[in-house]
């Protein structure tokens, strides 16, 4: 398979995140416009009324800062995820807010609503930093080292009480579903790029040049010296080696005059000099 049939930019890696942190803002501003505040709508664990914010959730923030903190993330993400993972980008970001919403609600702690698109953005880190690693192809790996120096950090961030006020259940359910769906979700089998002629798939070692320069025990053997070549023309010769004597064979031709029967056609003799 060719790999640039896998990595195709298009506007859809500018829209959808775009979009996506367009609702984030929207919400935001109807809260705080119309003095209307969602956060029951969060993830109550282990409650009835808790399991709708399994999906509105991701949508609602707290503060400013909260949701300026998650915007960015989820834009350079989600983008990665369309260019790089197209084929499971959609899939990825719909389930992942789903599973990992799901686990918040079974191990988050009770008494309070869990709200706020990081769960999300740990699933899209941990998805693509697991899948790059499995699929051993150089773009991806690099894609995965990069995603480490960026948010790195907030592996701390899935541990208890190193934060107060986070949700570190959220987080840590993000993380758990994005190695999940790492391994459910498979991508092409990514080719290294053909640079050299043995990495050609009908390359035939026996058939190059170089290659036959070696013996059975892998010896390199130097090939024979050229043979002299022979120069037809006399005049080259004399231009490449003029103190070299040049033998001439010069044929004049000298009429005869007949004798007896002057019938008889001439005869043309050849003398050499």
């Amino acid at each position: 398979m060719d790999n640039n049939d896998q990595f195709k930019f298009s506007p859809s890696v500018v829209l959808w995140p775009l979009g996506f942190v367009l609702v984030l803002w929207i919400v935001y501003w109807v809260e705080v416009r119309f003095h209307v505040y969602l956060s029951d709508y969060g993830i109550l664990p282990r409650t009835l009324s808790g399991l709708r914010g399994i999906v509105f959730s991701p949508f609602l923030h707290g503060s400013l800062e909260h949701i300026y903190n998650n915007s960015i993330p989820l834009f350079v993400l989600i983008a990665a995820m369309r260019y790089f993972y197209r084929d499971h980008a959609l899939q990825v970001v719909v389930y992942g807010i789903l599973l990992s919403g799901f686990i918040t609600w079974l191990i988050g702690r009770g008494g309070a609503h869990h709200i706020g698109a990081s769960g999300l953005i740990y699933v899209l880190v941990s998805f693509i930093f697991f899948k790059g690693i499995q699929t051993g192809y150089y773009r991806l790996v690099a894609l995965s080292l990069t995603i480490i120096m960026l948010y790195g950090g907030m592996i701390w961030y899935v541990f208890p009480d190193v934060e107060e006020g986070i949700s570190w259940e959220g987080h840590l359910g993000g993380l758990i579903t994005g190695l999940i769906f790492s391994r459910i979700y498979n991508t092409p089998q990514y080719e290294k790029d053909i640079v050299y002629p043995w990495q050609q798939p009908d390359f035939d070692p026996m058939q190059d040049p170089f290659m036959k320069r070696f013996d059975e025990n892998g010896n390199f053997v130097n090939p024979p010296p050229p043979e002299p070549e022979v120069l037809e023309d006399e005049s080259i010769a004399e231009v490449l080696n003029p103190e070299r004597p040049v033998l001439r064979i010069v044929y004049s031709y000298v009429e005869k005059p007949l004798e007896k029967d002057d019938s008889q056609p001439s005869s043309l003799e050849g003398n050499l000099k």
